[in-house]
């Protein structure tokens, strides 16, 4: 009798991430798109939109949700959609987010000097002039928001977050790709994961001409 009401009241084991929403995040320019791409081929499911498409300055794609964008007007609606999936919001945005979830972040750390320079190329392909940056006023700004926001990070109960150097991964992504499914939950595809790693478009690093 105690077997047969042990197996009734018995439920089915949640999936590991739908307890949480993986969020990758960082600076623009900071890897976020491949690291998403990683998630993808690993077997993660994504909340994208598709809206913004591929194009020379990130030819896999941008791996995207607009609404994202409109978390400081107060737009949370979207956010339970994320529960069980991956979604890329960059660090400014982070502190929008409801303390109502359980959020694993994946934040992507690259070298100041590679991110501006990335930034520049982008307005020159686009046809601005790339003068209208002011890099050094932009390596102070993103310094001190860099600062503050792994400061605050580290003061949400309901956030966990891992640091992934992007550098380091495109040189030898096996161990970060390791760490990342350790961190969610280990149960991604991480040869996959490796696999779609690109250094080809690793285009900015720091000494290069």
């Amino acid at each position: 009798m105690v077997n047969v009401l042990q197996r009734f009241f018995r439920r089915e084991p949640e999936r590991p991430t739908d307890a949480f929403i993986t969020v990758v995040s960082g600076l623009p320019r900071s890897g976020t798109s491949m690291m998403m791409k990683m998630l993808a081929a690993g077997g993660l499911p994504l909340l994208v939109d598709n809206i913004r498409q591929a194009d020379e300055d990130n030819p896999k794609g941008y791996y995207e949700f607009e609404r994202v964008k409109a978390l400081p007007k107060g737009d949370t609606a979207w956010v339970p959609e994320a529960q069980g999936k991956a979604v890329k919001i960059i660090s400014v945005l982070l502190q929008h987010l409801p303390d109502t979830h359980r959020y694993k972040i994946i934040f992507m750390r690259r070298d100041l000097e590679e991110v501006l320079r990335s930034q520049r190329k982008m307005l020159i392909r686009r046809g601005h002039d790339p003068d209208e940056q002011d890099d050094e006023k932009l390596r102070e700004l993103y310094t001190r928001h860099l600062a503050h926001i792994e400061a605050w990070l580290s003061q949400q109960p309901h956030m966990e977050v891992l640091y992934v150097p992007y550098g380091e991964m495109v040189a030898n992504p096996q161990p970060f790709a390791e760490e990342v499914n350790a961190f969610l939950g280990g149960h991604l595809n991480v040869q996959a994961m490796v696999e779609v790693v690109d250094p080809s478009l690793y285009r900015n690093r720091k000494g290069a001409t």
